[in-house]
């Protein structure tokens, strides 16, 4: 693959029906390194796309199970072994009766760990990006649907791929600054 001097080429659809044919076309190319931008989910891109299951769920639940073990401990530490006082006929420890604090600190955890998932999978904070250069990008966050694919692609071929992205429907094909 030869590098070259743009990011990548951008082409924009006219509804969802041709965005999810062209996106399949697009996976069944074999293009690697290309997305979608949408300002409107569409169901069924995911799939057409060949994206796989969010991994944000497994932070979730490791956030979650931390939360609840901490709450465990916590309620431990404090009655059985740091300040231990029987107070009406209680046990030193039972699960029972500190539910609320390990409730609480596993909804805690278990959301932050989504907020930090989400920013770490996502590569996020992103101040920039080259496709927001693209003329119109602001009409996608509106109504224009686009698909854009990376020249770093090893399938990318400029020509080749402006060929293609207009054979797939694309329309207002353009090249994307670097």
């Amino acid at each position: 693959m030869a590098r070259t001097d743009i990011f990548g080429l951008a082409a924009d659809f006219a509804d969802p029906g041709v965005l999810m044919a062209a996106a399949q076309q697009c996976r069944e190319k074999g293009f690697e390194k290309w997305d979608v931008i949408t300002p409107y989910p569409v169901h069924g891109l995911d799939e057409a796309m060949g994206l796989k299951r969010s991994r944000v769920p497994f932070f979730t639940f490791v956030g979650g199970a931390i939360g609840f073990a901490t709450g465990t401990f916590i309620a431990w530490y404090m009655n059985a072994f740091d300040y231990p006082i029987i107070v009406g006929g209680k046990p030193f420890f039972d699960p029972i009766f500190p539910f609320p604090v390990m409730y609480e600190l596993t909804i805690l955890l278990a959301a932050l760990s989504t907020i930090l998932g989400m920013f770490l999978l996502n590569g996020l904070p992103m101040h920039y990006h080259p496709v927001m250069k693209a003329k119109g990008f602001a009409s996608t966050t509106d109504d224009t649907l686009r698909i854009t694919i990376e020249a770093s692609d090893p399938l990318f071929e400029r020509e080749g791929t402006r060929a293609f992205l207009k054979e797939i429907g694309g329309a207002n094909v353009q090249e994307l600054e670097d």
